[in-house]
């Protein structure tokens, strides 16, 4: 008794601190979500299938309406091809899961994702770069820091800067408006040549920067399996493809590394279906696809 009574414990502890935030949390929308989770959500996960759950996340406590006002952010592209098939988790060239928190700055964890790889393939180490370096110095440019933009002049940033910091010497703050801390910038680390939009055949060495959109109740309360929708392709978010070639219960899915901490989705990922007729791709994924070169 006392084991099975354990984790309902530590799920109402969870629940207070959800409560002490938006007392009116329980009035959402999202019907299946209030204090009995055990029936509710478990008949909705049941409604939408085998390959999809939702759960609580840090996200329960705000309607989607709200979810929707959070800064992720991402500005509009042109339609290009979905990504070849390759897994680089399981070569090691992904760090791990990062959170971005209220930053709105999705773009720079996608650049810096995809940068990453290419440091990598040049010389063997996986170094990550500074996200915060892209927010607090490049604004000269479209690039907005915290507000958010498009992945591509992140990408034009770090050529024309010759490349980054580490993320160890200027570390993440999540916050913008604080000036560009020159002598921490000036040793840059990890560079690349220069990126490209993702053609028919792309190079297969290389994680895809691309662009989705997150804003619906299903994608904010994704906790696992393979997400299949409801979603439009008005893009919001920024994310990265780390592998784009697998095949699970019948259907053609690729791993999506978020920036929204461990705490949402499959430890911070998201299985997206791919190969849909649509060549938008699901969520718009195959919109707004570039990557860097080394």
């Amino acid at each position: 008794l006392f084991f099975s009574f354990w984790p309902f414990a530590a799920l109402k502890r969870r629940l207070a601190k959800f409560m002490m935030r938006k007392p009116c949390w329980r009035d959402m929308k999202t019907g299946w979500l209030n204090l009995d989770l055990s029936t509710n959500k478990d008949s909705f996960n049941k409604h939408m299938g085998q390959n999809l759950t939702l759960s609580l996340n840090e996200f329960a406590d705000l309607t989607n309406e709200e979810f929707r006002e959070i800064p992720t952010s991402f500005g509009y592209g042109n339609v290009t091809d979905a990504p070849p098939s390759v897994d680089w988790r399981e070569k090691g060239a992904v760090t791990p899961i990062k959170d971005q928190g209220k930053c709105g700055c999705c773009w720079e964890f996608s650049v810096v994702a995809a940068t990453e790889r290419v440091n990598q393939l040049r010389n063997g180490n996986l170094i990550p770069p500074s996200e915060q370096e892209l927010v607090d110095c490049d604004t000269a440019g479209q690039d907005h820091g915290c507000e958010g933009d498009l992945m591509e002049y992140a990408f034009q940033f770090i050529q024309h800067n010759k490349g980054l910091t580490t993320e160890t010497n200027y570390p993440y703050q999540g916050v913008d408006g604080t000036s560009c801390n020159t002598q921490k910038a000036a040793s840059q680390t990890v560079s690349i040549n220069e990126y490209e939009d993702v053609p028919k055949n792309p190079s297969p060495t290389n994680q895809i920067s691309v662009a989705i959109d997150a804003s619906g109740s299903t994608f904010q309360f994704y906790s696992s399996g393979v997400f299949t929708g409801t979603c439009s392709t008005n893009l919001d978010h920024g994310v990265t493809a780390v592998d784009t070639g697998l095949v699970v219960m019948g259907l053609s899915i690729g791993w999506v590394n978020n920036s929204w901490g461990t705490g949402w989705g499959e430890s911070g990922y998201v299985r997206m279906q791919r190969g849909i007729p649509a060549k938008e791709g699901l969520c718009g994924i195959a919109m707004e696809a570039s990557y860097p070169t080394a």
